[in-house]
């Protein structure tokens, strides 16, 4: 099966709502064994006691005059969904580019997710508090779930490919974006 884009974008999509589930239990296990105070401020300090996505479901329900919908909610999660398959889903087209196996261009993917929308995006919508509110828990905890979704991510593209081309070894796809001598 040749490689278009429609099938890179929609590769990247399945790959990143199923990366965004395995995060979501890592996140969760780690909550488990987390310091029940550093948790506790966690969710104080953010806005409106929610998480980024379902300020952005509240913030999308007051544009059109309804109420923002309690957490956990449908739309909540939708959006949760929608921010890591979106991005997985351009990180699909563009990986051939990225030097480094399935550990290393995930790594990268999860390291740029986690700066990106935790450090930066969440807090200039205001959809999380500044990044220094938080206890250091809270980024570690981030940190090493995004890591999880950029290897899951890269790892469940890698297994498409696989299945795209069967006959092809990991050498013949390298081999294929070096130049000759």
């Amino acid at each position: 099966m040749s490689r278009t884009l429609t099938t890179e974008l929609a590769s990247g999509a399945m790959a990143g709502a199923a990366a965004v589930w395995v995060m979501d239990r890592a996140d969760w296990l780690m909550v488990a064994y987390e310091d029940p105070a550093a948790w506790s401020r966690t969710k104080e300090v953010r806005p409106n006691h929610k998480d980024p996505a379902h300020n952005m479901a509240g913030m999308a329900a007051k544009a059109v005059g309804a109420e923002p919908p309690p957490e956990p909610h449908p739309a909540g999660l939708a959006i949760h969904y929608a921010l890591g398959m979106g991005p997985a889903a351009v990180y699909s087209t563009l990986r051939e580019h990225v030097p480094g196996g399935v550990v290393g261009r995930g790594a990268l993917l999860g390291l740029g997710m986690f700066l990106i929308e935790d450090e930066v995006l969440n807090p200039v919508l205001g959809t999380a508090a500044p990044p220094q509110r938080y206890p250091w828990q809270a980024h570690a905890r981030s940190v090493v779930a995004h890591l999880v979704f950029g290897i899951a991510t890269e790892a469940m593209l890698s297994l498409l490919d696989r299945s795209r081309h069967p006959g092809r070894s990991k050498r013949s796809t390298q081999n294929r974006s070096r130049r000759p001598a």
